[in-house]
């Protein structure tokens, strides 16, 4: 039987395709026609064309397959028109589960993020039962995160869809290739373009350890739980650091008070609205940092067996991949 994996041209989708490969899954890959598709280099898979937002693409996709892994995902911090993320993340996640518990999937896991959980914020690790508060989800990639996995839980709740959700945290390795968010700060850190910090914290891993998470939730899982997949807690300083030492540069050590960044952040945004380029650090981004975003991976760790590499690893991967596809200079 077949596997589809949608996203795989992605960062997270690509790394989950080849560690399915691996394990000797039949593999069918969703891909838009617009899609870079480097990723998708070295896979023995049959591609099929179509796109999140187009309902009877995904059920064409489905038909056929034992199991469905829904990886991709509008992954922005900043976009000009956020109704367009609502409808691929909130309404093609619910259209791909639908279409294949339809199609008479076995298992579909569905691709979260720790943007959906909620945050203690204090340095105290938050898990899957951390009471969620709505102001937690600032900006509309987080809000449109937890709806979707709102959703899905509730079509595995209500109408018993064998739906399993996993909650990736900050991936960080190689074949990121627009890059993420999280791969722009390590590449850039790398480059010596992050010169200060502000207070926070995030829970970083590597980018594999995510894609074997998802495959034992396939294969573990229970279904309608969540599974967080995380890596390390550290404090944003202490990761510039450890990108400085592995390539052998100075860290920074200029710590920024978030009144002082409010207003570029503010600027970068109206300069954002007129190029259309994504700006560097919003102010959504500000409001997100106030909290350390720690989390603990334990219940993953306990009915999966998931098993992350020390974050340092990570880092190592992504800086060489950077260096290798030219996107950083040695």
């Amino acid at each position: 039987m077949t596997t589809l994996v949608t996203g795989a041209t992605g960062f997270v989708g690509s790394a989950v395709a080849r560690t399915l490969a691996a394990r000797g899954h039949t593999l069918r890959l969703l891909t838009r026609s617009t899609s870079d598709r480097r990723n998708l280099a070295g896979l023995d898979a049959e591609i099929v064309t179509g796109d999140l937002t187009d309902h009877d693409s995904l059920a064409r996709a489905a038909a056929g397959c034992r199991y469905v892994l829904h990886v991709a995902a509008d992954y922005r911090f900043w976009v000009p028109d956020p109704d367009a993320m609502l409808r691929a993340n909130v309404d093609g996640a619910v259209a791909m589960v639908r279409a294949a518990a339809h199609a008479g999937a076995e298992r579909i896991v569905h691709c979260s993020s720790v943007a959906t959980l909620g945050q203690i914020g204090d340095g105290t690790p938050a898990d899957e039962t951390t009471p969620t508060h709505e102001a937690d989800f600032v900006g509309i990639y987080k809000r449109s995160k937890y709806l979707a996995e709102k959703a899905v839980l509730e079509l595995a709740r209500r109408d018993g869809l064998p739906v399993v959700v996993v909650n990736p945290a900050a991936p960080v390795g190689p074949r990121d290739i627009k890059p993420t968010p999280t791969g722009k700060m390590i590449r850039d850190a790398a480059a010596g373009r992050v010169p200060a910090f502000i207070d926070t914290g995030l829970n970083i891993v590597h980018v594999d350890d995510v894609a074997e998470g998802h495959v034992l939730a396939l294969e573990k899982g229970r279904v309608g739980e969540r599974y967080i997949l995380g890596g390390e807690d550290m404090l944003l300083k202490d990761i510039l650091a450890l990108v400085a030492e592995v390539v052998h540069r100075k860290p920074p050590t200029l710590c920024l008070p978030e009144a002082l960044v409010w207003p570029a952040a503010f600027v970068m945004e109206k300069l954002a609205k007129v190029t259309g380029i994504e700006p560097m650090m919003t102010r959504d981004h500000l409001k997100m940092a106030r909290k350390k975003m720690f989390y603990s991976s334990a219940k993953a760790k306990a009915e999966l067996g998931y098993n992350p590499r020390p974050v340092r690893l990570a880092v190592e991967d992504a800086v060489a991949w950077f260096r290798a596809n030219g996107m950083l200079k040695a």
